[in-house]
């Protein structure tokens, strides 16, 4: 065994380690927003060493030019999607907020309607009135 395989192992082991640790904080933490934080920064780190430990282990194989896409592709979309759930929690109200120390958002919107808008019969949505009224005639001579 050497150096090369030693380093491998530790990153491995290490970003193992990290994983396991972001699937308990998903099993554990109280809301939405703590678990967002446990499924993204050591989630995204165990993957980034277990990427690590394989490229040092593999190095010279075609195999390595895959593995450094997954890394980034990881880098990329874990933090992103994480702020989408978050945020739409955040506004369906499904956050405790006696744990936020800051809350930078203020008082969320109001919820979104239960049935969508209404088509005009123009297909104008700046349209105020039905086409049928005094004014559509206006609109069409003019």
């Amino acid at each position: 065994m050497n150096a090369a395989d030693l380093v491998a192992s530790i990153c491995l082991v290490a970003g193992c380690f990290l994983c396991l640790t972001a699937g308990l904080g998903l099993v554990r933490f109280p809301d939405v927003l703590n678990r967002m934080h446990a499924a993204t920064k050591p989630q995204v780190l165990g993957v980034l060493l277990v990427m690590t430990g394989a490229v040092i282990r593999l190095t010279g194989q075609p195999i390595v030019w895959m593995l450094v896409l997954v890394a980034v592709s990881q880098l990329i979309t874990a933090p992103v999607s994480a702020h989408m759930v978050s945020r739409i929690a955040y506004r369906r109200r499904h956050v405790r907020r006696d744990l936020l120390l800051v809350d930078e958002l203020g008082t969320p919107p109001a919820p979104l309607p239960d049935r969508p808008h209404p088509v005009h019969p123009e297909g104008d949505p700046d349209a105020d009135e039905p086409a049928d009224g005094p004014e559509a005639d206006s609109r069409t001579t003019s």
